[in-house]
């Protein structure tokens, strides 16, 4: 099968680390035919959608994670998206109008016959942050507005509290906010942007101490081990961007609850992978952009995801 990994720059990868890679190389160790392009090579003609891809193979002793380069490609060239076995959208965040753009473009691509994972209406439809709501019984006490006075409010009942944006990634942009009360007003006017963009506020959960949970989802099945990404010094953050230390673990009765619940649903919409995050018993986020912690969790249990993963793929893809 060819396979087209819309992503970012290959040479920018870290394949010590890379989820993407992971998936690569276990394509490749089955025969699949790998080529790669970045969303800004879309392109709309003639009622096709086609991108300039380069057909790439992975070079090297593939036991040494950190070599570079670590791939062979050939020159780049037009191909219609349709006419590859599978598209896999693995772009990183942030879901800004380009990567919506993005989406809008896959999705006519798929009218034509192209397979594209995850399905591009399911990934607009999904706000990483939001796609909580669908599940309150499995959310802890949680804000989403605009309104500095609510904001205020929810820290008065709650005391402690963590402040976000929408569309952040990584950590990037998480705030707490304890009893005192320190820096509230600046911290409400600069997520908000002085009130002209909704913010998310959530209870301070002191389970983070025992790490952010990372749930992968694949083809509606859960992954048995979860990664708890563990906050490190005096952060608040477990995200390995923000220096969280990874720590891969098996799934607790409660995250097997909240998989086993969320996974049929969403792989019924055309999510092939999702990332679940989990504080303690509480879902935080539902990630469907680009989820990753393939690495870490092969790494430390031997379970092999990338091969769950292009099981999925195989199977989905026809």
């Amino acid at each position: 099968m060819n396979i087209l990994f819309i992503a970012d720059p290959l040479d920018r990868f870290q394949i010590y680390k890379d989820s993407t890679y992971a998936m690569m190389a276990e394509a490749a160790a089955r025969g699949h035919t790998l080529y790669a392009c970045e969303p800004g090579h879309l392109a709309w003609s003639g009622g096709e959608v086609e991108a300039n891809v380069r057909r790439f193979t992975i070079t090297g002793d593939l036991a040494d994670k950190r070599r570079s380069p670590w791939f062979a490609a050939e020159a780049a060239s037009p191909r219609l998206l349709k006419d590859f076995g599978a598209v896999l959208m693995r772009k990183d965040p942030p879901f800004d109008m380009e990567y919506v753009t993005a989406t809008w473009l896959l999705e006519l691509a798929e009218r034509s016959g192209a397979r594209i994972f995850n399905k591009p209406q399911a990934i607009r439809d999904h706000s990483e942050k939001l796609a909580i709501g669908e599940f309150p019984q499995f959310v802890a006490p949680t804000l989403v507005t605009r309104d500095a006075a609510r904001l205020r409010a929810f820290h008065a009942e709650h005391g402690d509290i963590i402040l976000k944006p929408l569309d952040g990634m990584g950590g990037m942009g998480v705030f707490r906010v304890t009893a005192d009360g320190m820096n509230l007003g600046s911290i409400i006017e600069m997520l908000s942007h002085d009130g002209s963009r909704s913010v998310m506020a959530q209870k301070f959960l002191p389970e983070i101490k025992n790490g952010d949970k990372r749930i992968l989802l694949i083809g509606g099945q859960p992954v048995p081990y979860v990664l708890a990404r563990i906050p490190q010094g005096s952060e608040v953050r477990g995200n390995l961007a923000a220096g969280g230390l990874g720590r891969a673990q098996p799934l607790t009765d409660r995250d097997r609850e909240i998989a086993v619940t969320l996974a049929p649903v969403l792989f019924e919409r055309g999510l092939l992978l999702v990332g679940l995050d989990a504080i303690g018993d509480w879902l935080t986020e539902v990630n469907v952009t680009s989820p990753t912690c393939f690495r870490e969790i092969m790494d430390q249990t031997g379970f092999d995801v990338a091969a769950m993963f292009i099981d999925a793929l195989e199977r989905a893809a026809g």
